[in-house]
């Protein structure tokens, strides 16, 4: 097949859960919660985000750069020129435009480093809204791990381009560690070089609404994409995680694990996981897969996992979900024991999560997690059978 057949074949085919990409608002209008992308979403406690009403606001930056890496601003315009990915929808196009400006990570062909690259944003007030347009530009063969971190309290929307260099490896890490009034909107698309490999994990604990959108896409064949994510929901919150992989290449894989934990009244989580295989796109290897656990009365899980198929010339494609309380044959098995009900529930929630925090692979970051996870337990579930 031609480019120009190609191109023409990745413009026919669109996702119902993926809107066409593009930077007029007038192809993204406010939303009502009627839309099938918007449904699950608690519009009326995003405090005005989508009104696109402009600010001056900003969030505290801290980074941990290595030498031969560098962080400069861009204008829109020139983060367009650069290849940024278009948003599909209404936040990430009103971030594009009223961000007044992208930072730009330009990490060079064949660098690579032990030590991640850290970013830590930190927001001041509920009051202040905050638009942000990053664009992280991978050279080739570069192997490179990037950690950005969101705390304190803002109401934030953000639009972020990963361009992967070809045969480059790379590891991102977003953690949602905000305090329980804070407003999140986030989009995370990633645009994977031929043979080059992407891990992506997302992982959300504080802030009150928290909306994450990850998308995958393909620059040539040989591709890899995994996509983690580990969420943790108390009383009232709401996380929300939207995955897309576009397979627009052929011979490319992407592999989905999002695990999460619902505990309080009125906590609510969200995954949508949605995979695209397009014509091209012969030879793909796809499956996603999300755990919930429920470990108290008055919460919700929503989870949906889609695959859309346009071809058959596939080496594998599936998903799986699952949404139950704590296994009651493992706690008896703890119980029967001599382990305590609060010890035997603590280990499994550890167990449920562990497996997970381990392909984070960044050591710091897991300690960190394994803490949080302890201390989100002690806050309802373990306080209870104290």
């Amino acid at each position: 097949m031609t480019a120009v057949a190609d191109a023409l074949e990745l413009d026919r085919v669109e996702s119902h859960l993926n809107p066409p990409a593009s930077y007029d608002l007038a192809d993204h209008p406010v939303p009502t919660g009627r839309e099938e992308v918007w449904r699950f979403t608690p519009i009326k406690r995003l405090r005005g985000i989508l009104d696109g009403e402009a600010s001056d606001a900003c969030l505290d930056w801290e980074t941990t750069i290595p030498e031969g890496v560098s962080l400069t601003t861009v204008s829109a315009a020139e983060a367009r020129e650069i290849g940024e990915l278009a948003p599909n929808e209404r936040p990430a196009a009103l971030a594009a435009e009223l961000s007044g400006g992208a930072a730009l990570l330009d990490v060079p062909a064949d660098f690579e480093a032990d030590e991640p690259i850290v970013i830590r944003l930190t927001g001041s007030s509920v009051d202040d809204l905050v638009w942000g347009q990053l664009v992280y530009r991978i050279g080739a063969h570069a192997r490179v791990t990037i950690v950005l971190v969101h705390s304190g309290s803002a109401r934030y929307s953000a639009i972020q381009s990963f361009l992967v260099g070809d045969g480059a490896q790379v590891n991102i890490l977003s953690l949602q560690d905000w305090e329980d009034d804070a407003v999140h909107l986030g989009r995370d698309a990633i645009r994977v070089g031929r043979d080059a490999s992407v891990k992506h994990t997302s992982i959300s604990f504080g802030g009150d609404v928290v909306r994450m959108h990850a998308n995958v896409e393909y620059a040539g064949p040989g591709g890899e994409a995994e996509l983690l994510g580990l969420y943790f929901a108390d009383a009232g919150q709401h996380l929300e995680h939207r995955l897309f992989a576009d397979h627009t290449a052929p011979k490319t894989k992407s592999n989905v694990v999002y695990k999460g934990a619902l505990q309080g009244e009125g906590a609510h989580t969200v995954w949508i996981g949605n995979v695209l295989i397009r014509k091209v796109a012969e030879g793909i290897e796809t499956y996603e897969e999300n755990r919930n656990l429920v470990l108290t009365d008055g919460c919700q899980a929503d989870s949906v996992p889609n695959l859309e198929i346009e071809t058959g010339e596939i080496e594998g494609a599936g998903h799986a979900s699952a949404t139950a309380r704590f296994d009651d044959e493992q706690l008896f098995y703890l119980r029967s024991r001599g382990v305590s009900e609060k010890e035997a529930q603590r280990l499994v929630v550890h167990g449920f999560f562990n497996d997970l925090i381990r392909k984070v692979g960044i050591p710091s970051i897991e300690e960190q997690l394994l803490r949080t996870v302890e201390a989100e337990l002690a806050k309802n579930v373990l306080k209870e059978l104290a």
